[in-house]
């Protein structure tokens, strides 16, 4: 059991389980990733969400 509280994209609900006790489908953190102003990869990242090469 992780110590963050974890939703189900399934049918909505929110546990600390990585998978969801109702359906049994696995959960997603329910927090956004960490922000931080010198992030290293940031770039790269974006460019893969946008599907362009370097």
């Amino acid at each position: 059991m992780s110590g963050r509280i974890r939703y189900c994209p399934k049918d909505h609900t929110y546990t600390l389980l990585l998978s969801c006790p109702t359906c049994g489908a696995a959960t997603v953190p329910a927090h956004p990733a960490r922000f931080s102003v010198e992030d290293r990869y940031g770039r790269y990242r974006r460019m893969a969400k946008r599907g362009t090469s370097p």
